[in-house]
């Protein structure tokens, strides 16, 4: 029993870790976008790549939308809401301050998961799981100050850096609903609501937003649909699988 337990933890973490790597070249897309693109814009672009992607499979599946129906709307409506408002937040600090320090910033998503799990979902934390986290703050610290994380920080980084510390705090809120959501709804299901709601969410903030678009940036923006979409993938495979005291720290990667 303790075996199963111990490989279905090791699957989870896999699952995250891909998922995270595939995120981050997502939350650092407006810094490789200098200021030609918006930060919601790049957001909004992504949600619609990621939902045409997602008709795709569920054509080649040959199954009618409907299939995926959920019966808790509001509950992935509020998960989209926390998710692109948070991943909105951090592509924004990323493009308007250092990215290792919005990185830094953003690890403070971890700190505001793990309660969560125990607060809502009752999860129990032993001493392994405060020291394995303890000790992936400390590596995450490390490879921080490495790259001299907040050395070159000015006054003018403490709005996005404001925004970071808010973004990674919605982001767990989502990082909860979504291990709530990957146990009551297929893996399917929840990605096409949570870009559909996307969709929805960002069109207004995007058009405010807009900035002339060259082809090639837009195709660019489009791509991270697909990305995303796998990103999604993964996290709701490894959120379903493990605690939040053992995925969470994942984010660390």
């Amino acid at each position: 029993m303790r075996a199963n337990h111990r490989h279905a933890n090791s699957k989870a973490i896999a699952w995250v870790t891909i998922g995270t790597a595939l995120f981050s070249l997502i939350f650092a897309s407006g810094k490789f976008a200098e200021g030609t693109v918006a930060a919601l814009q790049i957001l909004f672009l992504r949600y619609i790549g990621g939902f045409a992607t997602l008709l795709v499979i569920a054509a080649l599946r040959r199954k009618p939308l409907r299939a995926y129906r959920s019966t808790r709307p509001l509950s992935h409506f509020v998960r989209a809401l926390f998710g692109a408002s948070g991943g909105g937040a951090l592509i924004y600090a990323s493009a308007n301050m250092p990215i290792v320090d919005a990185t830094a910033i953003g690890l403070l998503y971890v700190v505001f998961l793990v309660p969560l799990g125990v607060l809502v979902l009752k999860e129990r934390l032993t001493g392994r799981h405060v020291g394995a986290i303890a000790l992936c703050g400390i590596g995450a610290a490390v490879i921080m100050a490495s790259r001299n994380a907040f050395s070159e920080f000015q006054l003018a980084y403490l709005l996005p850096a404001g925004i970071a510390v808010l973004g990674a705090a919605l982001l767990a809120v989502e990082g909860l609903m979504l291990k709530m959501l990957s146990h009551a709804d297929r893996t399917m299901t929840v990605l096409l609501y949570v870009n559909a709601f996307g969709i929805l969410l960002m069109a207004g903030p995007a058009y405010l937003q807009w900035l002339p678009l060259s082809l090639e940036n837009l195709v660019l923006c489009l791509l991270l649909g697909p990305l995303a979409v796998t990103a999604q993938y993964c996290m709701v495979q490894g959120y379903r699988l493990a605690a939040l005291s053992i995925v969470g720290p994942v984010d660390y990667t």
